[in-house]
């Protein structure tokens, strides 16, 4: 791929999560997809990622704005940078009690890509500060 249909594929990704249509995310996947959870471990294979969309969808409401994105010149990897800007509608295990609290957390994502489409999605974000937000 080239580094601008790199860019449009990590955008078309980013504008479904907002449109919150996870399957649409999925569609982009690799069949060798991994997924590098934050202060975590790595989800392998669209099973598994699709399992966490449908967690996500459940205990937490996101819209993602403040979008930059970026591709290496092969369009082989590509990052985006971003401001989360969420509620927290059930509470997930191990963290604090949600309430419908707010909270707005910068974040950025690595991709990998292969074959036209996203082999490896690593998020990072402060956990320490969403849960100062949501505590």
């Amino acid at each position: 791929m080239s580094q601008a249909e790199t860019k449009q594929l990590i955008a078309a990704y980013y504008d479904a999560f907002n449109r919150g249509e996870p399957e649409a995310m999925e569609t982009m996947l690799h069949d060798d997809f991994e997924h590098h959870v934050n202060e975590g471990g790595i989800r392998r294979g669209k099973d598994g990622f699709a399992a966490f969309n449908r967690h996500m969808s459940e205990t937490y409401r996101e819209n993602l704005t403040d979008m930059v994105i970026f591709a290496s010149e092969d369009g082989s990897r590509g990052a985006a940078e971003f401001i989360v800007n969420g509620t927290y509608l059930k509470t997930d295990p191990g963290l604090p009690e949600a309430r419908g609290q707010s909270y707005r957390l910068p974040a950025g994502t690595f991709f990998a890509i292969k074959d036209g489409k996203i082999a490896r999605v690593t998020t990072y974000y402060n956990l320490s500060d969403w849960v100062r937000q949501v505590s």
